[in-house]
């Protein structure tokens, strides 16, 4: 299985198995005194697992009994549980109590995480993945959040689960089963009883080592846990039913190629989806390719390919699939016909060179015989933008068979007052901030930059902190109408926004943010942001309870950079 280091911040089928019931012998029964029949339903539960004869149950000593602060203050990735080791063909069973004090936030509930055995700190670390109790995670190649399963009910008929999410969660009883299954897989169940009665069931599956043992950890984020039993069972998945791939697909493959340039498959990816609704990228060699294109002649050629493997690789009918490329006389020279939508690019650190945005840069070649064509992007390499005030310029370049052709593009670097965020989009969620900006009762502070973003999800973009000089917050807010705290509960929200296109557009933009202390309470926050290409759009939240008297903001994002400039 893929392992890789993953940040350690952020902020549908599953596998058919075979169940074989067992349970554990000798559970400790826990007292919970509300409401009345809540203890009994804990109770039957134990009683069902107590009823059937498991084998070996290895209780295992718990050195963390409390998991992050009672007072809530834990901040992510700061209080863990104890590293518990899970062999493979064992399951893994934690007990404990959840509590998130009330807050607003999915999140400040439990944290799972599963990694192999080395320690957090250690080169070698590496995790599976990271689940968290709202139905969300992240993780290696191999994560799959469709995975996720729920039945988190509304209970109180507001059309929102997650406001009684939040409310079953704080006292909840947990039982979380980890499951090394021999297959290969790791299968999670976390039950939650509410101190309210509502059960809560979430699951998840995922590809880990099949020999060697792997480690679960429970995560702290402002909230905290009161570890009751951990034990180890056997395994409960015996037999995972194979599955057949029911389609093959191919991206990233060249659409030009020159004429003595036998790879036709450059750096493409196919990708195999099976019955059971997962997919999964294939390894080129386990493809077979029935039609193999003449490289040698010009025009377009066409390549057909086939797989015939299971899920657990087992030889089966093959699913094919197939594209075309155009077979060129080698480039003599490369033309800017048009020139990318951000020429200008803000800067303030001169630590490292920036990140090139091709977005609609259009190059075209001159071949060998005098004819012309446009060139794809992912045909072409391209350098870094120099991080240096003034006119700057870009080198493009075109890797044929059997020579280089480049040209530049030229830019122009402007440099701002501040900056948040590195150039390369690294910055992980509440790791960099701007400076603390006060605003006076009565007034309104208004603080303009440029955003570059990865361009991957719309919360690549600024966020906007309500706090007090204390850091106490009122409320968090991003630039894609959404947002937190007990201070965002009062805010009004509207926007001019097409998702559909959000995301690809936040890089260059123009950013004004203003924060407008009202003088009675309340603030309200407005993003006027004009994307390179000139489109003007908005997003405000009005309303937010704050204290008038002691206001500040501040800036946070994640997966972008901004430059301040005024």
């Amino acid at each position: 299985m893929k392992l890789s280091k993953l940040l350690k911040y952020a902020l549908g089928v599953a596998v058919l198995a075979a169940f074989s019931l067992v349970g554990c012998e000798e559970m400790d029964i826990y007292s919970i005194d509300s409401p009345s029949d809540l203890q009994s339903k804990i109770d039957s539960i134990a009683a069902a697992k107590a009823s059937i004869d498991t084998g070996d149950t290895t209780y295992i000593n718990i050195a963390t009994a409390i998991v992050g602060a009672e007072d809530y203050t834990s901040a992510w990735w700061t209080a863990f549980s104890d590293y518990f080791t899970i062999p493979t063909n064992q399951l893994l069973v934690l007990e404990f109590i959840n509590h998130n004090g009330g807050s607003s936030n999915n999140w400040n509930n439990w944290n799972l995480g599963v990694a192999n055995v080395a320690d957090r700190d250690a080169d070698n670390y590496s995790e599976y993945f990271v689940l968290r109790s709202d139905a969300y995670g992240w993780g290696n190649d191999d994560y799959d959040g469709a995975m996720i399963t729920q039945n988190y009910p509304d209970t109180d008929g507001d059309d929102d689960i997650w406001n009684d999410f939040r409310a079953t969660m704080d006292g909840a009883h947990v039982t979380m089963e980890i499951d090394h299954s021999v297959s290969g897989n790791v299968f999670v169940t976390a039950t939650a009883v509410g101190t309210n009665g509502t059960e809560l069931v979430q699951t998840y599956q995922q590809p880990v080592s099949a020999t060697e043992d792997i480690v679960a950890f429970l995560i702290s984020d402002a909230s905290y846990f009161e570890m009751k039993n951990a034990y180890l069972l056997p395994s409960k998945i015996t037999v995972v039913e194979d599955v057949n791939p029911v389609s093959i697909s191919v991206s990233g493959a060249p659409e030009f190629v020159e004429i003595g340039n036998e790879d036709f498959w450059g750096n493409a990816v196919a990708t195999v989806t099976y019955a059971d609704g997962s997919s999964a990228e294939v390894d080129t060699a386990d493809i077979s390719f029935s039609v193999i294109p003449d490289m040698t002649t010009l025009g377009e050629k066409t390549v057909i390919l086939a797989y015939n493997k299971s899920k657990q690789g087992e030889l089966t009918a093959p699913v094919t699939t197939f594209y075309t490329l155009e077979v060129t006389n080698s480039v003599a020279s490369l033309e800017i016909t048009n020139l990318p939508v951000i020429s200008t690019y803000y800067f303030y650190n001169d630590t490292s060179d920036i990140i090139f945005n091709t977005r609609g840069l259009q190059v075209t070649a001159t071949y060998s015989d005098g004819t012309t064509g446009v060139l794809s992007n992912d045909a072409l390499q391209f350098g870094m933008v120099p991080a240096a005030e003034g006119d700057q310029s870009v080198e493009i370049a075109y890797v044929g068979a059997t020579s280089t052709v480049t040209t530049t593009c030229p830019v122009t670097l402007v440099k701002g007052i501040g900056q948040v965020g590195a150039y390369d989009f690294s910055t992980g969620w509440w790791s960099q901030f701007s400076d603390d900006y006060p605003v006076a009762s009565g007034e309104s502070k208004t603080l303009t930059m440029y955003a570059y973003s990865n361009g991957i999800n719309n919360w690549n973009s600024p966020s906007t902190i309500l706090r007090k000089a204390d850091m106490t917050e009122y409320g968090v807010v991003r630039m894609d109408n959404f947002g937190w705290g007990d201070g965002y509960a009062t805010a009004t929200l509207s926007n001019d926004w097409n998702f559909d296109i959000f995301g690809a557009n936040i890089s260059g933009s123009r950013i004004e943010i203003t924060v407008t202390n009202n003088g009675d309470n309340t603030a309200d926050i407005r993003y006027d942001v004009t994307y390179a290409t000139g489109e003007t759009h908005f997003q405000e939240y009005a309303g937010i309870t704050v204290d008038s008297s002691d206001l500040n903001y501040a800036i946070v994002l994640e997966g972008s950079y901004i430059v301040i400039v005024e």
